[in-house]
């Protein structure tokens, strides 16, 4: 084998990153979606803030999909490094681009008369909202580049120990500014610069907290399966994986 074949093989990517990439962007894709529909979820006990004062929790429905890509860039983050992950967060933003003109554009083409589907109807379960679309872009790229950055940042200040600090850390602070970003804009602040429907502000504030609990509860409970991923994929590599910059 050539020395430049030999490099190219060294540089291809493993099936790990392939499957963590494939599932961050999956989850991005649902995620965008489903964010205008709010979900309310009963609960045994009432959380104060968090939705109606009675047990139900308001939330939005991308949020168990958007808590997913945390998991999934957390994991790609530790394994190859800062660099690479931040490349993949802003590349798949762009991706949210494309979801968009695809789903519009099949929204524009003219439906067959045998469409299974009524026209109007699926434009008003698929056709993203301006309000919507707007605000998961702004949150997703502030939050998910926020999330690499202080993954890192721990990372450095530990010497690449207690991966659980930083998985946490970095997760939690990222998913609370994602929250506010998303609910305000996406339902007060555009929707009041386009003469939309605006949510009030206790509304807001509850949608805010539900769907932050959510993903806090997520985040603890992920760590495990990040520790499981970064150990899996760590023992079955032919050669170490990069060390994160």
């Amino acid at each position: 084998m050539s020395e430049r074949a030999g490099a190219s093989t060294a540089a291809s990517p493993t099936i790990a990153q392939v499957v963590l990439i494939a599932v961050f962007v999956t989850a991005l894709v649902t995620a965008q979606l489903t964010a205008a529909k709010v979900l309310a979820i009963e609960l045994p006990v009432a959380i104060p803030f968090a939705g109606d004062g009675a047990g139900t929790l308001f939330l939005p429905g991308a949020a168990l999909a958007y808590a997913l890509t945390f998991l999934a860039s957390d994991c790609y983050a530790e394994l190859y490094g800062r660099r690479a992950a931040q490349i993949v967060v802003n590349v798949a933003f762009a991706m949210n681009f494309v979801v968009v003109a695809l789903v519009l554009s099949t929204i524009a083409l003219p439906a067959s008369a045998n469409s299974p589907v009524d026209p109007a109807t699926f434009e008003a379960a698929l056709g993203p909202s301006f309000a919507i679309v707007i605000a998961s872009m702004a949150a997703y790229l502030v939050s998910q580049n926020w999330d690499v950055w202080v993954f890192h940042a721990i990372r450095d200040r530990t010497d690449g120990a207690q991966l659980w600090v930083r998985n946490l850390a970095s997760t939690a602070s990222s998913q609370a500014i994602d929250s506010v970003i998303f609910v305000v804009l996406g339902f007060v602040v555009v929707p009041a610069l386009l003469g939309g429907r605006v949510m009030g502000l206790e509304a807001a504030a509850a949608l805010v907290v539900g769907q932050y609990i959510l993903k806090l509860a997520i985040a603890v409970l992920d760590t495990p399966v990040v520790y499981a991923v970064v150990a899996l994929v760590r023992s079955q590599s032919p050669r170490p994986t990069p060390a994160p910059e």
